[in-house]
């Protein structure tokens, strides 16, 4: 018999249609808490949905500049099968990694849609140290139309429960190279930064990365973090975001349905018409 994924629950519900109820199972998108220490340090605690935790995890002090490459990670665990112990990842940090005190626990939110987590101010990000995404690559508008039907296609959590946000990382000519689900659209995007960086492929200057929601500060902020060039979501960027990218120099593609999107930042790097950069003048 297959196991059931961590990533899955099953339930029983109650449906009405055209009149009639009946009783029939429902699959649920999974959502744990994840507990995250280094040693006796406490890393922060976030809510997520199992699978890909050490990805999870290597993403998110990756783009929130706890590390700044893979080799300042030395191992993740996760101790055990139990409940308890499966929601636990023990990091181990290069000997040249300062941990302060308080530094971390306040960027990790408890909740699945943290947002910001503590950064308020784009001014604290420059201080990061954070640079305009390295690329000279021309994407094709025809390519970046084909990308969200390749994302739903490779949904496989999403297509059973309905419930989840994706991240999905694509070549310069469109080539799905990675996807990652969760219930946190940030999660999801760690995820994928995540696997980039335990892979050795960071910085991902020639790639685009699709959202499956909107395209939101924190999203932005990942982006530039992990050098992607080109950030496109199905749905609206959030008024921050549209700052942060036009400031750090990220293309940002939003409304991405059908053969339509709209551009809010780095135009120069998609092939679009010289006249529709000037308003057909």
């Amino acid at each position: 018999m297959k196991q059931k994924k961590r990533s899955i629950d099953l339930t029983q519900v109650t449906q009405w249609e055209d009149g009639i109820a009946t009783r029939v199972e429902d699959y649920l998108a999974a959502e744990e808490p994840l507990e995250m220490r280094s040693g006796n340090f406490p890393l922060g605690v976030t809510l997520r949905t199992p699978g890909n935790d050490e990805e999870l995890v290597a993403g998110f002090l990756f783009t929130d500049g706890i590390i700044s490459r893979r080799e300042d990670l030395i191992s993740l665990q996760t101790p055990g099968d139990k409940t308890i112990e499966r929601n636990f990842v023990d990091v181990t940090f290069h000997p040249d990694v300062q941990l302060e005190a308080g530094s971390t626990t306040r960027r990790f939110s408890a909740g699945s849609a943290c947002g910001v987590c503590g950064k308020a101010t784009i001014a604290e990000l420059r201080r990061r140290g954070l640079r305009r995404p390295k690329s000279t690559t021309l994407f094709d508008p025809e390519m970046l139309c084909g990308l969200p039907p390749r994302l739903r296609a490779a949904q496989d959590v999403f297509a059973r429960t309905g419930g989840l946000h994706a991240a999905a990382l694509f070549s310069p000519t469109g080539e799905l190279l990675v996807v990652r689900e969760d219930i946190g659209r940030h999660n999801a995007v760690d995820k994928t930064i995540g696997w980039a960086l335990l892979a050795g492929r960071l910085p991902l200057s020639d790639h685009v990365l699709l959202v499956s929601g909107r395209g939101g500060f924190e999203i932005v902020q990942k982006s530039i973090a992990a050098g992607i060039p080109l950030l496109a979501s199905v749905s609206a960027p959030s008024s921050l975001a549209v700052q942060l990218a036009r400031e750090l120099g990220l293309t940002l593609v939003g409304f991405l349905r059908g053969r339509r999107f709209v551009i809010y930042a780095g135009e120069e790097r998609i092939a679009v018409s010289a006249s529709a950069l000037h308003g057909g003048s």
